[in-house]
């Protein structure tokens, strides 16, 4: 009897417990094992787990987890998980600073009484004539012991059982060597017979001062961990707590949580617009900056689409509420930086891989440190064995290796998303770094989107005036849904014209359209359906050539069988396009264009924005099969200009791919190799394009189908978005070098510094009490380091 196969579910869970990178891949181990779990992927910086499973409810996960020795919950609502996950960091933070200054409290005078004396010799032999070298050991035990059982206790309730459960953590090397330096000095204290003659010697400044040190790092390090989420909080702060809901007639303040699809809502002048909805009476100006980035207040009236979050400026809006809650923009958008945040980059699994096993290995190299101080090292050999031993144990924890991707990840892509770039997809910020051809559709995303009239030529022998012509075509156009028909009607409405009614309208698909308005029979459209109709254009053909070179779209006018009229409409390039196009050259990056229209209006387009390549009159299918070839590098002399069309095909390879290789065209042999390709769409005929590029980047006033297919949105339509993201993507994967570099040469370094093997040499060693503070030092710098990202501007 064959099971039935259970549908794969994905669920963030929320992971509490979790110090350092070694943490990571255990929780990561226990996920994968339960029966059932097709994925798994565990982020330090974000404390969430994501996984796909084959089965029913979380329980079987969550005890995995709770094996494993950490806790888990599921996270049901995640705009109210980042909530509380905020609450928790700042309880955290306050936490920490409380146990940090009761640490020092009780740290400072164990520090004074063992090294003060070093340090200002008078102090010596006061404490020797006034306490006494034992009282002084006394009362060092003593408030050592009050640290380590008071705030330093986390460190051995974790710690310990990960070290009975053979997977030690950061908090089992800070157990095992505060609690060495401490379990050393208390019997050097209270029976210093049972030590070899001459070894009786107290280490409780050590135990005390790592602890109170590590402390500081880790409520520095929860405090800049804070500042990551601001991305988030200020998204959740856009959207009002309240909205004045019209209940049985009469207007009642409702929490934002009761407000249903359906119900009508009133936003007076000055306020927030609390929902999503459609405009069902009254006119106003709303400013939308904080979706599309555009400064410039948008004009609603009846029947507009409004955003929950956007400012309501002049005049009082009736809005029927279209989406609530998960469903609203403003909850979308933070839902997908989010995601990005607790993406892994590629980078991330060699570093989760090496840091699995540095806890052990470091366990091992402390033994060894140990073991060869105590056979070779001068006499008294045991307790610079113990010192060497413990401040390994110290300078290693990993807690900088863990931090250094996700950190990164969190502050790249929440700054991404204040400059109106969402990643839908983490491993785009890796992806981008590396795009050698950023292709563009052209209308919608270079272009507005929206054709309007631009030129109209009257034929020397008409005797009909201009506003005739125009109200009499917007008649015609008044009957069609057609963008050109669309821009026609608007201009002859911006003129004030009436435009009659239209009877006997036809359309010709693909060619214009007919119809008799006032008596009058009138054709509208291209050169080929005026000869087919015997219509007489050559007085036109000049005009009609060069418009068609500037990138307008000629329409001609016949009126009862002669021409009246040459109309252009012509798609206006977006303000921001020239300029995106020139910042892509100067980062060295290549730039196309694949659209469906004319060629000769592509050429211009180009021309004027500059673009390198340009594939004109591409069906949906033809543009995936376009970015297909683009993903393959052309030579040098090939590159200067995109093939036509008919050519424009997937280089058929050989052999198996490789990064390198040879390819013959015709009978030429070429020099090939892969490179990455972005595309930027925002259509319906963009999703099989959007989905076939390395990264694809969709408008995000365009289709959800768009939406949905692409790697990264543009919140507004401004194609400058495109070289901000990947602004972003090099700034953000220059950063995580840093940390990664700052973290692995940190440890390479000081670990055989505090091991002692430079000091036979003559050469320095490092104390516990400083190997603390490095390692505290360390996470501290890679999170500060990545909050610079927080600082990151386009040039």
């Amino acid at each position: 009897m064959n099971t039935p196969t259970l549908a794969t579910t994905e669920l963030d869970l929320a992971i509490e417990g979790m110090s350092c990178a070694s943490c990571v891949r255990r929780v990561e181990k226990a996920l994968t094992a339960v029966p059932g779990v097709t994925g798994a992927s565990v982020n330090l910086a974000t404390e969430r787990a994501h996984v796909a499973w084959q089965g029913d409810g979380a329980d079987a996960l969550l005890a995995a987890v709770a094996k494993a020795g950490y806790e888990a919950q599921v996270i049901e609502d995640p705009r109210r998980q980042a909530e509380l996950l905020n609450a928790q960091r700042e309880a955290e933070a306050q936490r920490l600073q409380g146990r940090f200054w009761l640490a020092l409290a009780l740290a400072l005078p164990v520090f004074l009484l063992e090294m003060g004396g070093h340090m200002f010799p008078p102090l010596h032999g006061w404490i020797a004539s006034h306490i006494g070298m034992q009282h002084s050991w006394l009362l060092q035990a003593l408030l050592t012991t009050l640290l380590l059982a008071g705030p330093g206790r986390h460190f051995f309730l974790l710690g310990l059982p990960a070290l009975w459960r053979r997977a030690p953590d950061m908090n089992s090397l800070v157990a095992l060597g505060a609690g060495s330096a401490w379990a050393y000095s208390l019997v050097a204290t209270l029976l210093p017979d049972a030590l070899p003659a001459g070894t009786a010697a107290v280490y409780f400044e050590a135990a005390a001062v790592i602890v109170t040190l590590i402390l500081l790092g880790r409520m520095l390090e929860a405090r800049a961990k804070g500042r990551t989420g601001a991305a988030i909080a200020r998204l959740a702060a856009l959207q009002p707590r309240t909205a004045r809901v019209l209940r049985a007639n009469a207007p009642v303040d409702l929490p934002i949580a009761e407000v249903r699809a359906g119900d009508h809502v009133l936003v007076r002048p000055g306020e927030k617009i609390p929902v999503d909805g459609e405009v069902l009476d009254g006119g106003s100006y709303v400013d939308e900056s904080m979706i599309t980035g555009e400064p410039v207040p948008v004009e609603k009236t009846r029947g507009a689409a409004v955003t929950g979050g956007t400012l309501n400026t002049t005049g009082a809006l009736t809005v029927r509420v279209t989406h609530t809650g998960a469903d609203t923009a403003l909850a979308r958008i933070a839902q997908l930086v989010e995601q990005a945040q607790g993406a892994r980059l590629p980078i991330q699994a060699l570093v989760d891989r090496v840091t699995y096993y540095f806890v052990p290995a470091i366990l091992l190299a402390a033994l060894l440190t140990f073991a060869a101080w105590l056979a070779w090292g001068p006499a008294p050999a045991l307790p610079l064995a113990l010192v060497h031993a413990v401040a390994v144990l110290i300078v290693a924890c990993p807690c900088a290796m863990g931090l250094a991707t996700p950190m990164s990840i969190m502050v790249g892509t929440g700054r991404a998303a204040e400059l109106g770039v969402l990643f839908r997809q983490g491993t785009a910020l890796q992806t981008l770094r590396d795009v050698a051809v950023v292709a563009f559709d052209k209308t919608g995303t270079l272009t507005i989107g929206k054709p309007a009239l631009t030129d109209m030529q009257l034929a020397t022998d008409s005797a009909i005036t201009q506003d005739d012509v125009l109200a009499w075509t917007a008649a015609v156009q008044s009957a069609s849904e057609h963008p050109i028909a669309v821009a026609i009607l608007a201009a002859a409405q911006a003129a004030g014209l009436t435009v009659p009614a239209v009877q006997d309208f036809q359309a010709l698909t693909g060619a214009g359209v007919r119809g008799t308005v006032q008596g009058r029979k009138l054709l509208l459209g291209s050169a080929a359906l005026m000869r087919a109709e015997d219509v007489d254009i050559a007085a036109f053909a000049a005009t009609t050539e060069a418009w068609a070179n500037a990138g307008k779209t000629p329409i001609h006018v016949a009126i009862d069988g002669r021409l009246a009229a040459l109309l252009a409409v012509s798609d206006p390039i977006k303000p921001g396009a020239a300029a995106a196009i020139a910042a892509l050259h100067a980062s060295g990056v290549r730039t196309a264009m694949i659209t469906g229209d004319d060629r000769r209006t592509a050429q211009a387009v180009a021309r004027e924005l500059g673009i390198d390549d340009v594939y004109a009159e591409t069906l949906p299918a033809d543009k995936q099969r376009v970015i297909t070839q683009l993903q393959v590098q052309w030579p040098a002399d090939r590159q200067a200009t995109a093939l036509p069309l008919a050519q424009a095909q997937p280089l058929k390879r050989a052999q198996a791919p490789a990064s390198k290789g040879t390819q013959a065209i015709g009978a030429e042999t070429t020099t090939f190799k892969n490179q990455k390709v972005a595309f930027v769409g925002d259509g319906i005929n963009d999703a099989p394009a959007l989905a076939a590029a390395d990264v694809g980047i969709a408008i995000g006033t365009g289709t959800d189908v768009a939406l949905d297919a692409a790697d990264v949105v543009l919140m507004s339509g401004d194609p400058r978005g495109v070289p901000r993201a990947i602004g972003v993507s090099h700034a953000t994967l220059v950063n995580i070098r840093q940390n990664l570099f700052w973290a692995f040469a940190y440890n390479v370094a000081l670990i055989p510094l505090a091991a002692g093997v430079l000091q036979p040499l003559g050469g320095p060693a490092l104390s516990p009490i400083f190997a603390a503070a490095a390692m505290a030092l360390s996470s501290v710098f890679v999170v500060g380091n990545a909050l610079r990202l927080k600082r990151w501007s386009a040039q």
